[in-house]
């Protein structure tokens, strides 16, 4: 257990009135002890013998690509818990999705307990600081967030978590109709690398379409490090070595300086109470869930008040959460923001967890990082920041609805609207150009998966 320390994150309390971090350098020994636990059998997805899965009711997955869904679901059937089980399936997107969720880049993630407040956590990409960078990449920021959350709110060992995802770029993916519309639209730029065309290219100047298999070997070998060295490696070891000279021969302009320098923030959730309904959303700098909360309080634009949130200039989360008791609106339209894709997760136990991710373009840079084989995200200083939007409600019976939603510049306001339908009994409209994932509850504890009918996604789980 070892590989588990120097995982470096920053913490925040809004109680202060600002945002106040400190960094968590090392994690005593004695508590890494009692998180790890392996799920019984988990690993005979990489070959031993399984044990009995749970039946009944295990909780919900939902996310953009089904076989990353399916990640997830089995964690759950195996005894793992929500935060588990989102590790599981933001890593599996990784493999199964990386248009959209390249482990180059990174996201954000609301987690909800019964009777504790909600957290937010985000774990944005960094510019790289090195000069001459043809194609500025962004930091790898996803895996030090998933592993934060995981030390605070995982059951099971964090390398169990990992090898469902190995096993799929090693033995190879059915690319889904996601993937393989994305690649549609980025065919002649992506075709241009001879490191991308070699992995998702097909034939002259074509690139894999949906049904085809994807062999990622390179990716495979990179997790099978981390899943060895752990993940403090690719930001303070030889891995950020590796990783940071692909980015460079690539164009990136990454060094290993910017990948130690590369730190999750976690914080309390943006909270507001209506009708005996509390309602937790992303916080700042997650600032797309600043603009959902909007929405769902007065039904402004959330586009709207996301774009004034960022003229404003004010970054910590107690100037957001007053903006939100103020039902402060206003602003004009963003610029045309990067794709995402989005998934939400919970489980038995009433635990629930909404993510959004994002390579900061398709694709990113368009790049490899070498032999990582990992896309690598695009620099946040050449494109404009994403709308990260998540929310989770509960009312005095347990969990009402976890929501989150991609979609562009629509991402945050699908999130409002589909909270406020939530907090009607109504259901979700699935209008407009978001594209929300979401599961929602009746009674506290009867719940049931709904993806949108115009992507390709799925919602896998065991319902009451």
């Amino acid at each position: 257990m070892a590989h588990r320390r120097n995982q470096i994150s920053l913490r925040g309390s809004r109680k202060a009135g600002r945002v106040s971090f400190h960094l968590l350098a090392s994690v005593a020994s004695g508590l890494l002890l009692t998180a790890c636990s392996s799920i019984p059998g988990f690993t005979s997805l990489v070959g031993t013998a399984p044990a009995p899965a749970l039946t009944g009711s295990i909780g919900t997955v939902v996310a953009d690509e089904p076989q990353a869904a399916l990640v997830g679901h089995d964690v759950l059937a195996r005894k793992g818990n929500a935060a588990d089980a989102a590790v599981a399936t933001a890593i599996a997107l990784g493999v199964t999705l990386p248009s959209r969720a390249s482990l180059g880049g990174g996201g954000a993630c609301l987690i909800s307990q019964p009777g504790a407040p909600a957290q937010s956590i985000s774990f944005l990409p960094a510019a790289g600081s090195s000069a001459g960078g043809n194609r500025p990449a962004s930091t790898p920021a996803t895996l030090r967030g998933l592993f934060l959350i995981h030390h605070h709110y995982g059951s099971v060992e964090f390398n169990d978590l990992i090898a469902p995802s190995m096993n799929l770029a090693s033995n190879g993916i059915t690319v889904s109709r996601a993937l393989a519309s994305d690649l549609a639209v980025v065919r002649t730029a992506l075709l241009a690398d001879e490191n991308a065309r070699a992995i998702f290219g097909r034939g002259e100047a074509g690139t894999l379409t949906s049904g085809d298999t994807l062999i990622q070997p390179r990716l495979a070998g990179f997790l099978e490090r981390v899943r060895s060295a752990g993940v403090g490696d690719l930001y303070n070891g030889a891995l950020a070595d590796v990783y940071s000279t692909a980015a460079q021969k690539a164009g990136g302009g990454l060094n290993t300086s910017d990948l130690r320098k590369t730190l999750p923030v976690e914080t309390v959730a943006l909270t507001t109470q209506t009708n005996g309904i509390s309602a937790s959303f992303l916080a700042p700098p997650a600032d797309g869930g600043l603009g959902a909360a909007i929405r769902y309080t007065t039904g402004s634009s959330a586009q709207g008040a996301v774009s004034a949130w960022r003229t404003s200039g004010a970054t910590d989360v107690a100037a957001a959460q007053a903006a939100l008791d103020n039902g402060k609106t206003g602003g004009s339209a963003l610029p045309a923001l990067p794709a995402s894709t989005s998934f939400v997760v919970t489980d038995r136990n009433g635990m629930a967890v909404a993510c959004s991710l994002s390579e900061n373009n398709l694709f990113g840079t368009g790049r490899i990082a070498g032999s990582t084989g990992i896309i690598l995200g695009a620099s946040p200083v050449a494109t404009p920041r994403p709308l990260l939007a998540a929310a989770i409600l509960r009312d005095r019976r347990g969990l009402k609805a976890a929501i989150a939603a991609s979609g562009q510049n629509d991402a945050a306001d699908a999130v409002g609207d589909a909270a406020r339908a939530a907090t009607q009994g109504a259901e979700i409209a699935h209008s407009g150009a978001g594209r929300v994932n979401a599961v929602t509850c009746t009674d506290g504890n009867n719940c049931h998966g709904n993806t949108d009918p115009r992507g390709a996604g799925l919602a896998a789980g065991t319902t009451n």
